[in-house]
């Protein structure tokens, strides 16, 4: 008999959004470059599998956390980061401070169901395809959606703030 996987609060939240996504569960060994470890396992092209990065933004009406989903194939622009929230920094937030914030490990923050709920900025780039992958809430577990699913539950803000 097969053992039923427990879930994440992303995997939880996605269900009861209703929203249509699909898991892709691997052995996770890296430890580092957990993206890039991704793409490996699962073949998926690096410009459809989308990291969840937390940033410290100051300079607005108060100092925040920020969340920037951009794909695994390059690096979140900290100054677009900044421009488009209307704060005048960005910098990356401690990982023990994104861990903290999102409930989530370093290499398994998802955008979703994270313990608070941040502001979200997702790299336009995701809208020029069908799916794209994020993380499900652990390393070595993905979701693949639709992009405006993810737009739309994370409330999240479209702007370009990737970068090769």
């Amino acid at each position: 008999m097969a053992r039923k996987q427990a879930g994440t609060p992303a995997l939880d939240a996605l269900s009861a959004a209703g929203v249509s996504f699909t898991t892709h569960e691997y052995d996770h060994t890296a430890t580092r470059h957990f993206g890039d470890e991704t793409v490996a396992v699962l073949g998926v092209p690096p410009t459809r599998v989308f990291k969840t990065l937390i940033a410290s933004v100051t300079g607005s009406a108060r100092p925040e956390l920020v969340v920037g989903v951009v794909p695994v194939s390059g690096h979140l622009d900290l100054k677009s980061l900044a421009a488009t929230v209307g704060a005048k920094r960005a910098d990356m937030a401690d990982p023990a401070v994104a861990q903290r914030s999102s409930g989530y490990v370093v290499g398994g923050i998802s955008p979703f169901g994270q313990r608070t709920r941040l502001r979200t900025v997702v790299d336009a780039s995701a809208m020029m395809y069908e799916t794209v992958l994020v993380s499900g809430g652990r390393r070595g577990l993905q979701v693949e959606l639709d992009p405006s699913d993810l737009v739309r539950l994370t409330d999240a803000v479209v702007a370009e703030i990737g970068r090769d």
